[in-house]
């Protein structure tokens, strides 16, 4: 359990969540462990066996603090949001862009030249920080190939007008793939401590199967979080996307604005746990089946990282100012909302200096 940047974490089995006036009261076994007024909070993340009682969710409704429900390992069961949000022109730009292959198409490309870009920064540092020249040449091998994909994206011809969607989606979603395939080709190779403990063979999930997909899981639904907030924050429908396909229940725009993030905030967090020892395999346990799953101290350890984290700065490449890393969701959402608007031509992707 913790509360952080507005942000209240639920990680603890059979915690039951009271309304008292308009505070929310937090117990454990029958004992008040936390007490947060309402006004205090912008959303609620709880994981496994958490119960919000009715008369608790009613007072999260009533002042707009969003609930999410995720598994014990981050995977996201339901968003619970009030009513009220009217800014309707504005989803309407967004709903035109999603049908509109030449709009999906020139957004899709920004989502993904953003990915690619973070994750050969990724590549780059861990090839300068090695000291095997082996590694240092496979690393080096794996980001000029990732140059090649983002030269052929920023190259791709325009969209004919007479173009279907899902033709117009998969040359680029396909660019992605060929990224996020020799990326995690060499993913081993940036662990600097642990690789027995944390080998990475491929990428797993629902569920994991091994350590490290655990980590880089869980780290991406607080990452996915923090964009579901952003988006309905800026007056967007999380659930309508360019990139990923647009289905009941999936957070498509969420998706899509995370993907930047998932290199230069998530797998750069998950590396920094494992290589400083922050994480070991003490922190996991193995269920029957195969699935690897996260102690509660070990959630715990990631939550308090991952808001240590939020709080540092960078320089915002676009505006040229320092910002933390917490409040990058929503400039992003916002540049977003600002190109379905018809403010700015293009939106542009968070590449930290």
């Amino acid at each position: 359990m913790a509360i952080a940047q507005n942000t209240l974490y639920l990680t603890t089995p059979r915690t039951v969540v009271h309304r008292d006036h308009l505070t929310l009261r937090v117990e454990i076994e029958k004992q008040t462990r936390l007490t947060v007024p309402i006004h205090h909070l912008e959303s609620i993340c709880a994981f496994g066996q958490v119960v919000i009682t009715p008369p608790a969710m009613a007072l999260c409704w009533d002042h707009q603090v969003a609930v999410h429900y995720h598994t014990e390992n981050g995977y996201l069961l339901a968003q619970v949001l009030g009513s009220g949000d009217t800014r309707y022109l504005l989803r309407r730009a967004q709903y035109a862009a999603a049908d509109s292959p030449q709009e999906a198409s020139r957004i899709a490309r920004q989502f993904v030249a953003g990915k690619l870009q973070n994750s050969r920064s990724n590549l780059l540092r861990a090839g300068r920080e090695a000291e095997d020249d082996t590694d240092r040449t496979v690393l080096a091998g794996a980001a000029d190939e990732l140059a090649q994909l983002i030269h052929q994206l920023g190259n791709a011809p325009p969209v004919a007008p007479d173009c279907e969607l899902r033709k117009a989606l998969d040359p680029i979603r396909g660019l992605e793939g060929m990224g996020a395939k020799a990326y995690f080709s060499v993913f081993q190779l940036m662990l600097k401590q642990q690789r027995e403990d944390f080998r990475f063979v491929t990428r797993s999930r629902r569920p994991p199967r091994d350590r490290i997909n655990c980590l880089l899981s869980f780290i991406y639904a607080l990452v996915r979080h923090d964009c579901l907030a952003a988006l309905t924050t800026a007056g967007l429908d999380a659930y309508v996307g360019w990139l990923h396909a647009t289905r009941a229940g999936r957070p498509a725009c969420a998706l899509d604005l995370m993907e930047e993030f998932r290199p230069c905030l998530a797998e750069r967090l998950a590396l920094t746990l494992i290589n400083r020892r922050q994480i070991e395999a003490k922190h996991f346990r193995e269920r029957e089946g195969g699935a690897v799953e996260f102690t509660e101290r070990g959630r715990r350890e990631v939550i308090q990282a991952w808001q240590r984290r939020k709080q540092t700065e960078v320089t915002h490449a676009l505006f040229k100012q320092n910002v933390r890393l917490g409040q990058v969701f929503s400039i992003q959402a916002k540049l977003l909302a600002r190109k379905l608007r018809g403010d700015i031509p293009d939106y542009i992707p968070f590449i930290p200096k």
